[in-house]
């Protein structure tokens, strides 16, 4: 049953705080909690909430550019903060607190400010809803984790060593192992609990290919509530490896010389009334453009084109740091070029549907972002991609890569760095420009370069 204002006092009966939080663009929640009073009387208008955490980088230092929303000309305003009582859970870690998520509104118009990640995503569904279609997602993510040796602390280690000098949770190469789990076994098991208690479900969670690394499948689910649950899962397993004193790392490439973290979206659409896969063709074509899409509907085909004709100029959004391009290198089971094939784990965008799954099951997977990304972000950039190519009948760009073709060496090259992403993301005529808009391409660009830069300008190790 849905909640509404008239039934809070009800729920929070024994309560006398809660805590809110939303998203900045690089995808961290920034929040606080209030008194339950406070919470009743603002949960049908908002509150003000400062605008900075759009007017500063994930170290809390202002762009050194300022952009629209957040400057010292309004005065780093106040922005509303509004509850989505839908997202209402409780913190199992925090003794059951009572928690929402909070969506941005421009103060004068009460529209979404632009680069809010929950109000871009619903923007892009919305078009879709429109159509009578809804999204369907799925994310998995990989991260490294870290101890410091018994009876040091981590921040104790990290001021006497460098950060390469922290040891791996567990040592060498060894993906899906059941028993290097035992080794931390409550840690292990207490963040599966808590993503299940925190309405963060796993599907799948195991060790991946590298020294200390997991790696996470969540739960399928709607679009929107699958990129809330994607935020809220990195939140779970910080707060709960604080305990055991593991220090969880979603960069994109913490190590040099071993893979990186993932972060691949899974995609498909769905009629909303029946809930049918629409990517689904019904019956095998024929005569298809190429045999890997005999299965996939024209819509399904349309999307495609549109994601593998964008995907270039929205790389910040998939790859949005400075690390996230050294994950995306040659050789290391992270795409390269735009590419794309049925079953093709090397390709940028995988596409997984009969005869290797059920009809149901037909989806796309976008394999380029990092565990680094905002997944708002990713979901809203795909589905921005797809809507352009479904409206235009895009036809699709490049043949499927073939199995056992070196993907590295075919197809136009994505971007090699973070400039060169930003550069074609915010140039005059982009299709970020064209699905997004002026205001968001200018913001979110800007932050970028403010990363671009920061980064030009420090004195690194190398």
């Amino acid at each position: 049953m849905p909640i509404t204002v008239e039934s809070l006092p009800k729920i929070l009966e024994n309560d006398t705080c809660v805590k809110l939080a939303g998203l900045d663009v690089d995808g961290i929640l920034r929040g606080k909690i209030v008194s339950k009073d406070k919470f009743l009387s603002i949960a049908q208008t908002g509150f003000g909430f400062c605008s900075v955490i759009f007017g500063w980088d994930m170290h809390d230092m202002t762009y050194l550019r300022e952009l629209s929303i957040s400057n010292k000309e309004n005065g780093y305003r106040d922005i509303i903060a509004i509850p989505d009582l839908d997202s209402y859970r409780r913190i199992p870690w925090e003794d059951g607190v009572p928690f929402f998520l909070v969506s941005f509104h421009d103060p004068e118009t009460m529209k979404p400010i632009c680069a809010c990640p929950r109000g871009l995503l619903k923007t892009q569904l919305e078009k879709w809803e429109a159509k009578g279609i809804g999204a369907k997602a799925g994310a998995e993510y990989e991260f490294y984790q870290f101890k410091a040796p018994e009876g040091t602390s981590v921040a104790a280690f990290l001021r006497d060593n460098a950060p390469h000098a922290l040891p791996s949770l567990t040592e060498g190469m060894f993906g899906y192992s059941l028993t290097r789990p035992v080794h931390n076994k409550d840690y292990y098991y207490e963040v599966f609990n808590a993503c299940r208690d925190f309405q963060c479900p796993l599907e799948g969670w195991h060790t991946e290919s590298g020294p200390g690394v997991y790696e996470a499948a969540l739960q399928f689910t709607d679009a929107a509530e699958m990129a809330d649950r994607a935020a809220l899962f990195k939140l779970t397993v910080k707060a709960v490896a604080t305990k055991y004193g593991i220090t969880p790392c979603f960069m994109a490439k913490p190590r040099h010389g071993l893979p990186g973290n993932s972060g691949h979206m899974h995609l498909s659409l769905v009629d909303s009334q029946s809930g049918e896969n629409l990517l689904y063709r019904g019956k095998k074509d024929p005569f298809p453009p190429y045999p890997d899409v005999a299965y996939l509907s024209d819509l399904g085909r349309h999307f495609l084109a549109g994601v593998l004709t964008g995907l270039p100029d929205v790389m910040p959004l998939l790859a949005p740091t400075i690390n996230s391009y050294k994950r995306l290198v040659e050789n290391f089971w992270a795409p390269v070029t735009v590419s794309w094939g049925l079953e093709h784990r090397d390709a940028s965008v995988r596409l997984i549907a009969p005869p290797t799954c059920k009809p149901s099951a037909t989806r796309f997977e976008i394999r380029v972002p990092g565990a680094d990304a905002n997944a708002h972000y990713v979901l809203a950039a795909i589905l921005a991609l797809g809507y352009r190519g479904v409206e235009k009948r895009l036809e699709i760009p490049c043949p499927p890569s073939g199995k056992g073709q070196d993907v590295d060496n075919k197809g136009t090259r994505l971007a090699r760095s973070l400039r060169e992403a930003t550069e074609r993301f915010v140039r005059e005529g982009s299709v970020a420009r064209e699905v997004f808009g002026e205001e968001f391409v200018e913001h979110f660009g800007g932050t970028r370069e403010h990363e671009v830069r920061v980064w030009e300008e420090a004195v690194t190790d190398w």
